[in-house]
């Protein structure tokens, strides 16, 4: 039997006319309900809930496998954490824990991490965090065939050996943010990886150079409206054009991720305050396109927005609040420093930066110039929130970005948390997909068909069962143990023109996340739309 992906449904959604991507984009970001989506994969509807993945209580040595070196359990609970919730970091239809259809990251995908690394101390990101991000990243269960890339634009003062002498008194001494000061992000690449598909590119010397569209050659920087974005050959050969995609035989291929990996930190008062998941794009934009007034600071939300909207959307944010640097930008002195022990991710910067701030920043010190009420920051989170939502957000399911309008708003907010670690001691289910959508005429009797994996972590095959709420809806077979993939069935006989909703209640006693929720929708079409449908075979 022939499945459809569920790419293959919206492609088909298109081609008919019924509904485009453009359409979607600009009544989500506009707010106005699509009353047939209940939920597409990551899709969302008007009831807005953005998720946010919180973990917190990482041990000082976050090493915990010594089979395993490079495993971080901060960055490994954060990953549970998001798969448990239907975030998956793997594109990949295997049984892993991290693996889904609609995955962040696919085995030749080229893979940029942002991270801080204008200062050193305590104000660039941790590195090794980003040892354990790039060792997942490789790990991928279908053999990583891509590249990981680190970048950073410092503006002239950016070093990725973390010994940057600017801002410390001309020191120019190796400090990196990391239980060992000497493992800076370029012993990283060089040293503990020593893999050619772990590379690192500093943009700093190319920040100052521009080039034209049809330049597919020089490293340099792209214009498009007053902000700038960087295109560079990778240690790899891949030619990076970060508005666009990677340059390979004359065309722009779409397997170019960005994961931004701020550190969370006090920056300057009277200007954007803190530093976090938006201000990030700071490092990416060049100060050199002639626009460097203006976002110190009356257009900084409209930049970051900008950048995030319309040059590159981060298919993941993930705060460092390992070390926060709450009294200083440089992370210098220890006094001005305090080691929390925490992460937060989301696919939503601004939310991000909201909760970080008032959630770990804030209560380190109680500044009030710290809380995203105050009205500095809130002026800017909204000038971002506004850019992005006016550009028709942030959803590409294509990437794996599930997450549309973004939001300042607590209420529109789902926070998940878990300490580091649990996931340990506990067996855990997980699935290929949280969300299945069909899509049937009207009258039809044919039933449609998908699959759906279902994994049980630990050495014993647990016995699970399968509860559907829905009479339209089964599951064949709807029990089992262990790891399999069953066939989710939809039976659209006798039901009427619109959206149908249900619910997969996977049910697995003694696994810590029991039980497992997968969303299905169908949409039955209008009779008017048969015609069109009708035409294609897929249906």
């Amino acid at each position: 039997m022939k499945y459809l992906t569920e790419e293959e449904d919206m492609d088909t959604l298109k081609k008919t006319g019924y509904w485009t991507r453009r359409d979607f984009l600009r009544n989500l970001a506009a707010g106005i309900s699509v009353p047939y989506v209940t939920r597409f994969p990551g899709f969302r509807t008007s009831a807005l809930l953005n998720d946010l993945f919180w973990v917190k209580g990482i041990p000082d040595l976050p090493f915990y496998d010594p089979s395993r070196p490079n495993r971080h359990i901060g960055l490994d609970s954060l990953l549970y954490l998001m798969a448990d919730n239907g975030l998956k970091f793997y594109r990949s239809s295997g049984g892993h824990p991290f693996s889904g259809p609609s995955g962040l990251i696919a085995n030749r995908d080229i893979v940029l991490i942002k991270v801080n690394a204008q200062w050193k101390y305590r104000g660039c990101t941790n590195s090794d965090l980003i040892r354990g991000l790039i060792r997942r990243i490789l790990d991928h269960p279908d053999g990583f065939e891509g590249e990981v890339v680190i970048i950073e634009n410092g503006q002239g003062r950016g070093s990725l050996r973390c010994d940057t002498p600017s801002g410390y008194g001309g020191d120019t001494s190796v400090r990196a943010n990391a239980n060992n000061i000497n493992h800076h992000f370029l012993y990283l690449v060089d040293t503990v990886f020593n893999d050619p598909r772990v590379s690192a590119y500093l943009l700093d010397p190319i920040r100052a150079t521009f080039i034209g569209d049809n330049d597919h050659t020089r490293d340099g920087y792209r214009k498009i409206e007053n902000v700038s974005y960087p295109c560079f050959t990778t240690a790899g050969g891949n030619r990076v054009e970060l508005g666009e995609g990677v340059w390979r035989s004359g065309a722009h291929r779409g397997n170019l991720k960005l994961i931004n990996v701020p550190v969370l930190k006090h920056h300057d008062t009277g200007g954007s305050e803190i530093t976090a998941a938006l201000k990030l794009m700071y490092g990416v934009v060049s100060m050199s396109d002639g626009q460097s007034e203006i976002r110190h600071y009356s257009q900084l939300g409209e930049t970051c927005g900008k950048m995030m909207a319309s040059v590159v959307k981060p298919v993941l944010s993930i705060i460092d609040a390992i070390w926060i640097s709450h009294g200083s930008l440089n992370g210098y002195p220890a006094s001005n420093t305090f080691r929390a022990n925490q992460l937060l991710a989301s696919q939503d910067p601004v939310a991000a930066d909201y909760w970080a701030a008032k959630y770990i920043l804030y209560p380190i010190d109680d500044n009030p110039r710290h809380h995203p009420d105050f009205s500095g920051v809130d002026y800017w989170l909204g000038q971002a929130m506004n850019t992005i939502n006016s550009r028709g957000g942030l959803l590409n399911p294509d990437k794996g970005i599930l997450v549309g309008r973004v939001t300042k708003s607590e209420a529109e907010m789902r926070t998940h948390t878990s300490n580091a670690g649990e996931f340990l001691n506990d067996v855990r289910l997980s699935v290929s997909s949280s969300g299945l959508h069909f899509t049937a005429l009207p009258g039809g009797v044919m039933t449609r068909e998908k699959p759906l994996a279902i994994a049980v972590s630990g050495a014993s095959p647990l016995a699970w069962r399968i509860e559907t709420d829905a009479r339209w809806l089964s599951c064949l077979p709807a029990s089992g143990s262990g790891n399999k993939t069953v066939t989710v069935v939809v039976r659209p006989g006798g039901l009427e023109p619109g959206s149908h909703s249900g619910r997969i209640r996977i049910i697995c006693p003694g696994a810590a996340n029991s039980p497992l929720i997968v969303s299905v929708t169908l949409k039955v079409m209008q009779q008017g739309r048969q015609v069109k449908l009708d035409s294609w075979s897929k249906f």
